[in-house]
């Protein structure tokens, strides 16, 4: 099953964090969708007729759209008369919403849609930490529209939350867990604030205008992070991502799964299980490419090293963990023995244990995921 992420690039306002392609100006919305259902057309072969599992609407901001436009979407890119599947189960169908667009007529709309997940990009539920982020909604309003989503009958709700932002404290961190587990929503996904070179975030805090992020702050919310949500039911699937059991996000999953998938839009990328592209970062000449027939991309198609490289980034963050052995030999990667004492010296410091060829990060491991991926690449 292949999955369908459609980049949505339009944003009210740019977040002082956000290095995504996104711009702060609507103007170019409806010539777009033009574009973006040309598009469509132009891709139609390249999952290969795989079954399309998952759609999920990112960005950038989908909820600048009415939801009428985003069903006109949808339903071009699912051929049968409903979303259905084999088996009559349902497809997760994700929308990332903006709290201050989820209002009561956003939602009734909504529900004469196929959409049936649910991001909302919360952050923090403390204004002082929205208004140092430039959030464009306030922390009334992120509760409101989770529970205008919840009086709906939407249950399968995530919320996103930014931990060491620079304005928090541990205390504000707790009542933001707090109030998270108080909702009962069945997904968070947490990050660490990240200074990403260009962005106004790194601008401030190199002007002195805001204070650096701090590294000690950020342990220690991750670590008051993984213990909270464990006490209040949540698995911790993926470093960043905890869900209440059997309430994972598929989509996402199936990226770290290595799953095939399309992408849509200016800046999306798309996998057919051998390479990869990756759609220009422009939206005029984006639209102008699409209406020419021509989409604009850049390839590259993946050696075995990248296939197993890129397996071992991503499978050794979840608790499914990463099967190396397995994956040389499927790949037919010959230095197996130079890659094995690696990961079992991590054994000994404590950072992986491995159970069954299988090797998973501990708690402790987890605060050095990067480093101990790029120790086991090849």
């Amino acid at each position: 099953m292949a999955g369908i992420y459609i980049h949505i690039p339009f944003c009210r306002r740019k977040c002082h964090y956000c290095n995504f392609f996104s711009l702060a100006s609507e103007k170019l919305k409806v010539p777009f969708i033009a574009a973006l259902k040309k598009e469509i057309e132009l891709t139609r072969a390249y999952l290969g007729g795989e079954p399309v599992n998952t759609i999920y609407f990112g960005g950038g901001t989908p909820s600048v759209y009415e939801p009428a436009v985003l069903q006109e979407i949808l339903e071009l890119l699912i051929s049968s008369p409903s979303p259905v599947k084999e088996g009559n189960e349902q497809r997760e169908i994700t929308l990332e919403l903006n709290p201050e667009d989820v209002t009561e007529s956003y939602v009734d709309a909504l529900k004469k849609t196929w959409f049936n997940r649910f991001s909302l990009g919360i952050q923090s539920f403390f204004d002082e930490d929205l208004v140092s982020l430039n959030r464009s909604h306030s922390a009334e309003q992120a509760k409101k529209a989770v529970a205008l989503l919840l009086q709906a009958g939407y249950d399968n709700i995530s919320i996103d939350l930014i931990y060491g932002i620079p304005t928090s404290t541990p205390e504000r961190w707790m009542k933001n867990l707090e109030t998270a587990f108080s909702l009962g929503v069945p997904h968070i996904s947490a990050y660490a604030l990240t200074v990403e070179a260009k962005t106004p975030l790194a601008w401030m805090i190199g002007k002195q205008k805001m204070p650096p992020v701090s590294d000690e702050m950020q342990v220690d919310q991750f670590k008051t992070l993984m213990i909270e949500t464990l006490q209040n039911g949540y698995l911790q699937y993926e470093i960043s991502n905890f869900c209440k059991p059997g309430r994972h996000a598929v989509h996402n999953t199936s990226y770290w799964n290595g799953i095939p998938y399309l992408g849509l839009g200016p800046s999306a990328h798309s996998y057919d299980g051998t390479s990869r592209r990756w759609n220009i970062s422009n939206l005029s000449k984006y639209i102008e490419g699409v209406e020419n027939g021509e989409r604009l991309f850049e390839e590259e198609t993946l050696t075995a090293e990248q296939k197993y490289n890129e397996y071992v980034m991503t499978s050794l963050r979840t608790m499914w963990g990463c099967e190396l052995e397995r994956k040389i030999y499927e790949l037919r990667i010959t230095n197996y023995e130079l890659i094995k004492p690696r990961a079992d010296a991590f054994v000994l410091e404590g950072l992986l244990r491995k159970h069954d060829g299988v090797y998973f990060l501990t708690d402790e491991g987890k605060l050095f995921a990067d480093r101990i991926a790029s120790e086991l690449f090849i």
